[in-house]
């Protein structure tokens, strides 16, 4: 099998140093660990220049999108790391998924209204990237065998003359609004709960959308925000006519390392503390309550049964259940789902068996699905879909694009939401939508 090449770059722990020397180049992409801030995540991947974008075609089935990404990836060709590096991507397919790509999974309604129009799916095909290894404190470009030197020469030059960034400023028009109101939210959760009570469901995750005019670089939003809120699945990808996918997420939806498979939930959160003591009862409140490992669990059985799916039988397993992991501004509840690759299966497999993420659907996922689709007036597009790569060893990591914003057409658009139960108030459950995404709310604000 044929070897990458890797040329080492001075280790920066700030991606943003490097990234400012791809930030205008077509289809550049950062995935970024939140470092030095947010200490969970150990790589950053950068890149641009893909040598192809794929979108879903209208009409095109999610599963016939999946096989034309796999035939990309076998163009490429497979390739292998030299022996001494233990690096995340090796050349492939670096993108996202919309929320909205389940829908070409399933047969679902379509009832919420497409009102900001991005493409289901849009990934590109990458034959080198720029990955910085935290743990062990370097940087390193890695190109796969058929990129020509001529572009590795130009490559290793772009990022040894790194010029000092100047970004052009970013501002909203006007302070960041939902889009429906207290009542209308009232009125949805009373709907959802009818359905649980009728049996039509155990959870569904309702969601409500924040929006305002502005203009500017989405770039110096994003480093603004990842200041405020760093976290390990963050991302910044840049869209056509300037805009962009700025996510800051704490939630992985599938990994695949050699065949190993892992998810890790959240669900369950509450507020950091003004003070230690009172962060610390807001932390063991979550620990203790009933209704937030009752989600989880719920949540937790919904994602083994769909691992299930793609998994060697006998192989899934659940060996975390309702960690605390804390943030900038909320503590979170979180498990961990693990599983083998059944030896007929590979990466897209397991997305297509099971995308959407459930802890962002409800259970039963499908019917939750529908209701959603039914109760919330727009579609979700990023909000809950994923960004992710796939190289051509088959190893994937992905995020559930949470605490995640659409720069689009002179908009930006922030979601937030949370699983409702039978016993939800719906009070309680309107705060916790604005909890999770203040601080991207503020920090837009004070731009």
């Amino acid at each position: 099998m044929l070897t990458c090449s890797v040329h080492p770059l001075p280790y920066l722990a700030n991606p943003a140093d490097y990234f400012a020397a791809l930030r205008h180049a077509p289809g550049a992409v950062l995935l970024d660990s939140g470092r030095p801030d947010a200490d969970r995540g150990r790589y950053d991947i950068m890149s641009a220049w893909p040598l192809h974008t794929l979108q879903r075609q209208p009409e095109e089935p999610g599963r016939a999108f999946l096989q034309r990404l796999r035939k990309q990836l076998q163009a490429l060709g497979q390739a292998q790391l030299p022996a001494q590096y233990e690096l995340p991507f090796a050349g492939g397919l670096i993108g996202y998924l919309s929320y909205d790509f389940g829908r070409q999974l399933e047969q679902l309604p379509a009832q919420a209204q497409d009102d900001l129009q991005l493409p289901d799916a849009r990934l590109g095909l990458y034959p080198w990237a720029l990955i910085s290894d935290h743990q062990r404190a370097t940087s390193q470009l890695v190109f796969h065998p058929t990129l020509e030197t001529r572009e590795r020469l130009r490559l290793i030059e772009l990022f040894s003359a790194l010029e000092p960034a100047t970004a052009a400023p970013f501002s909203l028009k006007q302070p960041m609004q939902p889009d429906i109101s207290a009542q209308q939210y009232a009125q949805a959760l009373a709907q959802v709960q009818q359905y649980i009570q009728a049996g039509d469901c155990y959870q569904v995750n309702y969601t409500q959308r924040f929006s305002a005019h502005c203009h500017g670089d989405a770039w110096t939003a994003y480093c603004a925000l990842r200041a405020a809120c760093p976290t390990p699945f963050s991302g910044f990808m840049t869209l056509p006519a300037e805009g962009a996918i700025v996510s800051l997420s704490p939630e992985r939806f599938v990994r695949v390392s050699k065949r190993q498979v892992e998810t890790r939930p959240i669900k369950g959160t509450r507020p950091r503390g003004k003070d230690n003591a009172e962060d610390a009862a807001n932390a063991a409140q979550l620990l203790a309550s009933p209704k937030d490992r009752a989600e989880n669990l719920m949540i937790v059985d919904l994602l083994r049964n769909d691992l299930g799916r793609t998994c060697r039988t006998g192989s899934v397993r659940v060996p975390e259940l309702f960690s605390l992991e804390s943030y900038p501004n909320v503590h979170h509840l979180v498990s961990s789902v693990t599983g083998e690759l059944a030896t007929d299966k590979d990466a897209l497999d397991l997305i297509g068996d099971s995308f959407p993420g459930g802890s962002i659907t409800g259970a039963p996922k499908i019917r939750a699905m529908q209701i959603i689709d039914e109760l919330e007036p727009t579609r979700r597009s990023i909000y809950c879909g994923s960004l992710l790569y796939l190289d051509v060893r088959g190893e994937m990591d992905s995020s559930i694009a949470i605490r995640s914003l659409l720069i689009k057409d002179g908009r930006v658009s922030c979601w937030g939401g949370g699983g409702i139960v039978a016993d939800s108030d719906w009070e309680a459950e309107y705060q916790e939508s604005i909890t999770k995404v203040k601080v991207l709310l503020d920090t837009l604000q004070t731009l």
